[in-house]
């Protein structure tokens, strides 16, 4: 008992909601290993390397696709992006209603509220993602605030509620075909500095080359969800 009292501590210390110590694995029968919930949520390991030009939306998720099949993750995956102007498009909108699991099967969010936070008591609740769950399609950790080089600005465009911006400033590298011109709103993967502690919604870039997203502590990496 002491030792599970120990165990309790030392996860809420480290910052994990505590409704999610228990959700990680389905319950299996009596004698039966726990099955490995299949992986649905990824940081791509990799940017397209032409800052955020994405090629679109479509680009960014045929990216995720790619990654995904080279990590026998099958799925439809989409990639966490939103887009402005005619026929914006939000980023929420694309990846389903969960729930979503990482490389080793544990629970990123049980649906897309709780992802965001969109309720009070879903904001109390909160989502488990950080340094230590927001893994890569190879189940790596991305470099956050302490290393180097610090890696941990995602690429969404989106508010924190995971919507389009409505005003006119440009969050999405226009549209993500932008390596130059333009700017693009980052999450944290770490959920560290920034003010915030945002996953999804953090601060601007300098700008859209793969340089300014290697300046601002990036690498045009971007969130990849497989919908449920």
């Amino acid at each position: 008992m002491k030792v599970m009292r120990s165990m309790f501590a030392v996860l809420i210390v480290a910052g994990v909601p505590t409704a999610y110590l228990f959700a990680q694995q389905p319950a299996a029968p009596a004698g039966q290993p726990a099955a490995r919930q299949p992986m649905s949520f990824f940081i791509t390991s990799v940017g397209k390397g032409d800052g955020a030009n994405l090629g679109g939306l479509a680009g960014a998720d045929a990216h995720c696709a790619a990654l995904a099949k080279a990590a026998n993750a099958p799925g439809d995956w989409k990639a966490y992006l939103s887009t402005q102007g005619a026929g914006a498009v939000s980023a929420r909108d694309r990846i389903g209603k969960g729930p979503w699991h990482n490389f080793r099967g544990q629970v990123i969010s049980t649906d897309i509220g709780i992802l965001h936070g969109d309720t009070i008591e879903q904001a109390r609740i909160g989502n488990p993602l950080g340094k230590q769950l927001a893994l890569t399609e190879k189940g790596e950790l991305v470099n956050g605030v302490g290393d180097k080089p610090n890696q941990h600005d995602i690429l969404t465009g989106s508010t924190a509620d995971g919507r389009a911006y409505t005003d006119t400033a440009d969050h999405t590298c226009n549209n993500w075909t932008s390596n130059s011109a333009g700017s693009a709103q980052l999450g944290h993967s770490d959920k560290q500095g920034g003010g915030n502690s945002s996953w999804n919604s953090t601060h601007a870039s300098k700008g859209c080359s793969q340089d300014n997203l290697i300046g601002t502590g990036g690498a045009g990496l971007f969130y990849c969800f497989a919908v449920k």
